[in-house]
């Protein structure tokens, strides 16, 4: 039975872990960027059909990565997916659960390229895919290592730092290696928001196909393309849809219509009966679809006024416009609206249109708090479908639905000691638990909760087109980390 020092659940921070987190912002803070600058130039986005232990880029990373690591004096193990650097030689350990993959990205949206660490462009920024999610994570926790080793600082518990180089398309693998392999009794991911987070809602992708119908012959407008987004967890900003058949009394009635939408523009060209129209609204993680603009539902309202004829793209069209509108909490998608006191509502964003052969396939990113069981939630969403399908006469198939399960966390012996660091170093005295919108890898690990690295009340850009961590925010985290670190392994 692993019994948990007085130290470990104290609820004021020690002159020690204040000591050392200074130290460390005061020594290390241009070598943590400098580190970071180095990290972000590897674009460690999964491959389709590469293993991230074969992917020229991950190898590349991986060897930065340990070589960042020798040069702190720390050691290094590379377990294939999962990367382990450590401090430290107790049999007790503390883990510091984060990734080194990133999310897709689209260089054309980035003043610099997004795997140049970007500090010019708007000073006391550092814009990078991977800056906040989850490569400065990583670059922090190296240098809170490394601090804590300058002091002497003796250990009762082994710190590790365990990097998983598939968090963004693939927990299978990590699943593999926490079933195999013995894992720190306390761990805290750095994948997330402050203070700390205790429950995560389930992610969720329902997928429904949209046949295509040739409507060529037709002399009526109709919408002969639709598209929209880039990745399942970003909410998009981008969608396009061409009309054919227009005519300028069309165009007008929508130039008049876009006058109306606050925080999106359109641009529509009418040549040759054909309009062509682009949608620019604001990405950002789907967990907190919110925080951004998505084109998708607004380019389809945009359109809502002509019911249009079902050939695939319409057919989609008003699918959208019936069952998810503008809302944000599938309010008009059946019955399968919910909320939980703690975790909130659950969100419903539609994030990505596959462009098939025969049909069109619409993901639609759900995060489910508690409340429902996974068979209720699937049972209202199939009922909402085959109703609309049979009211609309629609061609449409329901394909898999995956559904995950909420996470709740609320009895790890950390909790205490995260909330007296974080209000201590941010002066915000009444901090408490709090459940997002994300998944993150807390789930697979024993004790686990999140800490950071994104302030309550800030905006998130890991996912968006425009990542980026301020510098004073990285050198609070550096503060942050270590004396988390300190006070849980001294």
């Amino acid at each position: 039975m692993l019994i948990f020092s007085v130290n470990a659940m104290a609820n004021t921070v020690s002159v020690l872990a204040k000591d050392t987190a200074q130290y460390a912002v005061e020594t290390y803070k241009k070598d943590m960027i400098n580190s970071l600058s180095q990290l972000v130039k590897h674009n460690t986005v999964a491959v389709e059909g590469i293993k991230s232990t074969d992917n020229p880029e991950h190898i590349a990373f991986k060897k930065t990565l340990k070589t960042q690591a020798e040069q702190l004096g720390l050691d290094y193990q590379d377990d294939g997916y999962v990367l382990i650097i450590g401090l430290g030689d107790s049999q007790e350990r503390l883990g510091i659960i984060t990734h080194g993959d990133i999310q897709p990205v689209n260089p054309a949206k980035w003043a610099k390229s997004p795997f140049e660490l970007d500090s010019t462009t708007e000073p006391g920024k550092l814009i990078a895919r991977g800056s906040e999610d989850d490569k400065g994570p990583i670059s922090s926790v190296l240098y809170a290592m490394k601090a804590i080793k300058d002091k002497h600082i003796k250990l009762s518990k082994r710190i590790e730092l365990y990097v998983y180089m598939a968090e963004e398309s693939d927990w299978g693998p990590l699943q593999e290696y926490v079933k195999n392999n013995d894992l720190p009794q306390i761990n805290i991911t750095t994948d997330a928001e402050y203070p700390v987070v205790t429950a995560e809602k389930g992610y969720g992708t329902l997928k429904i196909a949209f046949n295509k119908q040739d409507k060529s012959s037709s002399l009526d407008p109709y919408i002969s393309h639709f598209e929209g987004g880039y990745f399942g967890s970003q909410i998009p900003e981008d969608a396009k849809a061409i009309i054919e058949n227009a005519d300028i009394t069309l165009l007008q009635k929508l130039m008049d219509k876009v006058q109306f939408y606050q925080g999106i523009s359109f641009d529509l060209t009418l040549k040759d009966q054909q309009l062509i129209i682009t949608a620019l609204g604001k990405s950002a993680h789907s967990s907190k679809p919110q925080e951004g603009v998505n084109a998708i539902p607004y380019l389809a309202d945009l359109l809502s006024n002509t019911r249009w004829p079902n050939n695939g793209a319409g057919t989609l069209v008003n699918f959208i416009n019936d069952n998810i509108g503008l809302g944000l909490e599938g309010k008009k998608f059946g019955n399968i609206a919910y909320t939980d006191d703690f975790m909130g509502p659950m969100t419903v964003s539609p994030t990505v249109i596959k462009q098939n052969k025969n049909n069109l396939e619409l993901n639609i990113n759900i995060r489910r708090p508690r409340g429902k069981s996974e068979q209720q939630l699937r049972n209202e969403i199939n009922h909402a479908i085959a109703s609309w399908k049979l009211k609309n006469m629609a061609d449409i198939t329901e394909l898999d639905h995956y559904i995950g399960e909420p996470f709740v966390q609320n009895k790890a012996p950390q909790i205490e000691t995260l909330l007296a660091v974080f209000s201590h170093f941010t002066g915000i005295t009444d901090a408490k638990p709090i459940s997002i919108g994300g998944g993150t890898n807390s789930r697979l690990f024993p004790n686990a909760v999140s800490f950071g690295p994104s302030m309550p009340g800030a905006e998130y850009t890991g996912h968006s087109e425009h990542e980026f961590i301020t510098v004073e925010q990285f050198a609070l985290n550096l503060k942050m980390y270590t004396a988390v670190m300190v006070e849980l392994a001294k």
